[in-house]
């Protein structure tokens, strides 16, 4: 067996042996299609009242998607515990002691996990768009329709992604603790505030998940100066930005 691929056995090992993670995961999964079907079925009960413009505006697909807000969140939790137990428990001194190539031992983590976020992410994001379509009756769409299948592929991306963000931070921080501490009120209060805020919003949507939220959109919005495509860009530099730091300090720095 390979270097590698003991590697990647044993990292998987550890994910799958740990309940919190799995629990992590299913919280993801749980809350964004439980979200994203209220969120749909309270749109389509107000859907007259809307005027002519919203109704033109308005993004069936993006409705359903509503849920990520509270999904991602599972997700950051996900990628912090992932690397924060291996410090919380002392087990990064056992494990860099088993795999001494940190840069073997940080990719191996990275993949395995990533894979387990991508396929929770692609699930998710799948299911809450049939709920959603489901609980909007006449004002729905369907996966045939223009943008929607990219849109629905870019919102379980976009979940994944935010779960990886999560583990290079934590690499670098070190903590479950800091690294809970920072992102979870960045993304769920500090993103939000400076969204609404008009001198602040130009900055706000070069963050992460306002990004993400460009990677689920179908209908364009006119103010955010980028479309899905420039989504996933932005949010592929957070996220390679956030790899390269963890591993510089896992390299860089004693277990």
């Amino acid at each position: 067996m390979s270097a590698s691929t003991a590697a990647l056995r044993s990292e998987w090992a550890k994910l799958s042996s740990v309940r919190s993670t799995g629990w992590t995961l299913f919280a993801a999964f749980a809350v964004t299609v439980a979200f994203g079907t209220l969120v749909s079925a309270l749109s389509n009960a107000r859907y007259d009242d809307l005027s002519r413009a919203d109704r033109i505006a308005f993004d069936a697909a993006g409705t359903s998607f509503t849920g990520g807000v509270l999904g991602q969140l599972a997700m950051i939790a996900f990628g912090v515990m992932v690397v924060g137990s291996e410090y919380s428990t002392g087990m990064i001194r056992n494990s860099l002691a088993a795999v001494p190539r940190r840069g073997l031992f940080y990719l191996s983590k990275v993949t395995v996990a990533t894979g387990a976020a991508l396929v929770v992410g692609m699930i998710t994001s799948f299911t809450t768009f049939f709920a959603g379509q489901a609980v909007l009756g006449s004002h729905s769409t369907t996966l045939d329709a223009d943008n929607v299948l990219r849109a629905t592929l870019g919102a379980g991306l976009y979940m994944t992604l935010m779960a990886v963000f999560s583990m290079g931070v934590a690499t670098m921080l070190r903590s479950s603790m800091l690294s809970m501490g920072i992102l979870m009120p960045l993304f769920f209060l500090v993103t939000q505030i400076l969204s609404s805020v008009p001198g602040a919003k130009k900055v706000a949507h070069y963050l992460p998940d306002q990004a993400g939220n460009a990677m689920a959109r179908v209908v364009d919005k006119s103010d955010v100066p980028y479309g899905p495509g420039g989504g996933l860009a932005i949010m592929m530099l957070w996220v390679g930005a956030a790899l390269i730091g963890g591993y510089l300090v896992l390299r860089n720095r004693d277990a």
